[in-house]
């Protein structure tokens, strides 16, 4: 009897004295059991983000099954790269990495042969816009394939309104970012090639920015049609858009904007001497536009905030790009033969990078909210040792991309020789020079990202919009001044290949 008595009382108590108290101990048994991050509410099968009043990370469970909770736990470790295997991992970005060399590669073919057109030729000024241009795939594509990949795996796009209003909303706000960087890219073009020349032309001026404008807004039309298609079949067939979508993004977008820059700029430059009114009218009609496209952005609530605080990443990666080009435009000169491995080289070290900051990126949206750092990434500046040796987690998904650089670049490069493209022989020599500079590009920007991703993120930025800028951009410049190197090198140590400055 005084047992019983005992427990009634105890249950009393205990229903009585402080929600809070309950909550903390259901809760710490909650963490335990789902491996979640401890600022997530799961609430009615769904995870919202959830900080605490106390220090104390807690979870509040409401109504939600074990099933539940064991599948939330699956999620959130396969986000972090703790359930995916090196394997899996290696079987889902292989292929789209393929695929995406392979459209680089197609790129490196086109500059290889528009070279030596005239429009190429008499205004060397849109070898600066390539890598700029090449660069709205990091700045607009890539990034809007990151921040949908991140809301497909956290179930936002499961609704079909959300995601319908999702997609336009970003499609407006890219079409206001291309206009925007396609015109700044050739106003640093027009400048970085005044400079040093001390000539500055009107008609190449206006023909540099009609043939940016259109390039950037057709391509980025036709590339965020084609994302948004990507993410959402790769939602339904159960494949993690992070490994997909970004490398898809990269095989159509050099290939794509390089096509188009070589056409469009053509036909502007044959129609100079005949109608003069073209390249004016085109420039116009882009910039008298700019103003709708604002507004049907910022009436979206999924653009609205980054349409206001998008702009610094997205125009300081065109600069760096930009740098890049400068680079090429006076190493093409002298070396023919690096064209056609320009547009490889920097593909496939946006590529990868982009796929490592938009895993990072999601694991970090699944785990703890903007500005708080997780427990596995509390530690930013990590030894490059522990960025890449460390046995789970991402360090084991950069071990894996870098896994893929030496084997890709073969293929690529083998491909080119086949084709009988270029003006480089693939000697020995050459092909571990280029290798040694292709792995060193990599290496840097994965270790690049794994710090620069967390740090956006305990600043409260959020990486999905402005990392891979950034990471895209630092590829070009590290691609484009490592190949000049290289070949430099081969030209001292006499390569024996008596095309290298063809």
């Amino acid at each position: 009897m005084d047992g019983r008595k005992q427990n009634q009382e105890d249950r009393k108590h205990s229903s009585t004295t402080g929600g809070s108290k309950g909550r903390g101990r259901s809760g710490k048994r909650a963490q335990k059991t789902t491996g979640e991050s401890p600022h997530l509410r799961l609430r009615r099968g769904k995870m919202v983000p959830y900080v605490s009043d106390d220090d104390d990370d807690t979870y509040e469970l409401t109504d939600i099954a074990a099933h539940d909770l064991i599948r939330y736990k699956k999620r959130g470790a396969e986000l972090r790269g703790d359930e995916e295997s090196s394997l899996a991992i290696l079987m889902q970005v292989m292929l789209p990495f393929l695929v995406a060399g392979l459209g680089m590669v197609g790129a490196g073919l086109v500059l290889d042969l528009v070279q030596h057109w005239d429009v190429f030729q008499d205004v060397s000024e849109l070898f600066i816009m390539v890598p700029a241009l090449l660069g709205l795939k990091g700045n607009l594509e890539m990034t809007l394939a990151s921040r949908l990949s991140t809301h497909a795996n956290l179930g936002h796009l499961d609704n079909k309104e959300e995601c319908l209003s999702m997609i336009v909303g970003n499609m407006a706000l890219i079409q206001c970012q291309a206009i925007v960087v396609g015109f700044l890219a050739s106003v640093a073009a027009v400048v970085m090639g005044w400079i040093p020349e001390g000539h500055f032309d009107i008609i190449h001026t206006l023909l540099l920015c009609a043939a940016a404008l259109v390039t950037a807004s057709l391509a980025s039309l036709i590339l965020s049609l084609i994302m948004a298609g990507v993410i959402l079949t790769s939602r339904k067939c159960s494949i993690n858009p992070d490994n997909v979508a970004t490398p898809i993004a990269a095989s159509l977008g050099d290939l794509t904007t390089l096509g188009l820059l070589a056409w469009i700029a053509s036909i502007l430059y044959n129609a100079k001497d005949t109608d003069l009114w073209l390249s004016p009218l085109i420039v116009a009609g882009y910039l008298l536009s700019l103003p709708l496209w604002v507004w049907l952005a910022s009436r979206n609530k999924h653009t609205k905030e980054v349409l206001y605080s998008g702009w610094t990443p997205v125009i300081s990666a065109m600069m760096i790009s930009s740098l890049g080009g400068l680079i090429l435009d006076f190493t093409v000169s002298s070396y023919k033969g690096i064209a056609v491995f320009q547009p490889v080289i920097n593909g496939v070290g946006g590529n990868l990078v982009a796929v490592q900051a938009s895993r990072i990126s999601t694991a970090l949206h699944a785990a703890a909210p903007l500005g708080k750092m997780p427990k596995f990434g509390e530690e930013l500046c990590i030894n490059p040792c522990s960025a890449y040796c460390a046995r789970t987690g991402h360090p084991r998904t950069a071990r894996v991309l870098l896994l893929l650089v030496v084997p890709g670049h073969l293929v690529f490069m083998y491909t080119i020789s086949y084709l009988k493209a270029g003006h480089t022989s693939l000697t020995p020599i050459f092909v571990v020079t280029y290798l040694l500079a292709a792995f060193l590009q990599v290496a840097i920007l994965l270790y690049v990202a794994h710090v620069m991703v967390h740090w956006m993120w305990k600043m409260s930025i959020d990486p999905d919009n402005s990392a891979i800028p950034y990471l895209t951009a630092l590829g070009d410049l590290l691609g484009t001044g490592l190949l000049a190197i290289a070949f430099h090198f081969l030209y001292i140590v006499g390569d024996g290949d008596s095309d290298l400055g063809d």
